[in-house]
């Protein structure tokens, strides 16, 4: 059986010349849930994949959807054309990773920001590649840079900022956080804004740091301070996550949850059960 050396692109030769950003992607398979194209990737893949973007020069946009996220998709083109224009888009969602199962395509399993956060700044640390948090209410930036920095004692944090409310808003807005990153010139940059704000932002920002890997991370940096808590590991390996949070926070997440995101995940695996028992 042919074995595949670390960094070399499946379906190419060895020797042959490397293909470029846009070709490695074309020929990594994805697998379609939710209309959604989702990189089969484990987390450690995915770090793999960043680290080795960074060597070559090149930035990138990742996204992790949820079903949050996949509902939006559903209803907005715009919010979908943000998605299938990442680099690496991967489920953080256990329903997404049922669906696909039940499709006949699985993919390894949930890749979450609030757990990447913390893998990829594992990696920037030891790479000595600055980062750079972007988002959560006021001060909490700072926080989750302390934390992770009291973890990996040699990661560069270039900055820690959460831009004014209505920022998108403002004629100043944008040019104050482009000129911001462009002084830090951060390899990584982790935006927690929600979707689909976050990602309207890195997808101008990259225009400007074409060797940044942004990540839109949603709640993980106020996850990674320590200001929201996270449900414990067996709710989120039984796709529970978001029957905590709502526990916690009934007056934010009840309406998006009950009304948008259970009713969605529950039609997707039905549709998903129904391709499976009658294709």
């Amino acid at each position: 059986m042919a074995t595949r050396t670390a960094g070399q692109t499946p379906g190419v030769a060895p020797g042959a010349p490397r293909p470029d950003k846009a070709t490695r992607r074309r020929l990594r398979r994805r697998v379609r849930v939710a209309g959604l194209a989702i990189d089969p990737m484990t987390e450690g893949e995915v770090v793999d994949h960043v680290v080795a973007a960074l060597k070559r020069g090149e930035g990138g946009h990742l996204v992790t959807p949820n079903v949050d996220i996949g509902w939006a998709a559903a209803r907005d083109p715009e919010a979908r054309e943000l998605i299938e224009s990442a680099d690496l888009v991967v489920a953080d969602g256990m329903p997404l990773v049922w669906a696909a199962k039940l499709l006949g395509t699985p993919v390894p399993g949930r890749v979450t920001g609030a757990d990447l956060i913390w893998s990829l700044s594992e990696a920037a640390a030891f790479y000595r590649h600055p980062v750079y948090l972007l988002g959560g209410p006021q001060g909490v930036a700072r926080q989750a840079a302390n934390r992770l920095m009291e973890r990996h004692p040699r990661l560069l944090v270039a900055g820690a900022e959460t831009p004014p409310h209505g920022f998108e808003t403002t004629q100043e807005g944008y040019p104050e956080i482009r000129d911001a990153l462009l002084a830090a010139a951060p390899k990584l940059v982790f935006v927690g804004l929600g979707f689909p704000k976050q990602d309207r932002l890195i997808a101008r920002l990259r225009e400007d740091l074409p060797g940044t890997w942004f990540v839109g991370c949603g709640a993980a940096i106020a996850f990674a301070a320590g200001t929201v808590r996270r449900a414990p590991r067996w709710m989120r390996q039984a796709g529970l996550e978001w029957l905590f949070r709502l526990l916690n926070e009934p007056g934010r997440l009840a309406r998006r949850y009950l009304l948008h995101d259970l009713p969605f995940a529950l039609r997707l695996l039905t549709v998903c059960l129904f391709r499976r028992l009658f294709s």
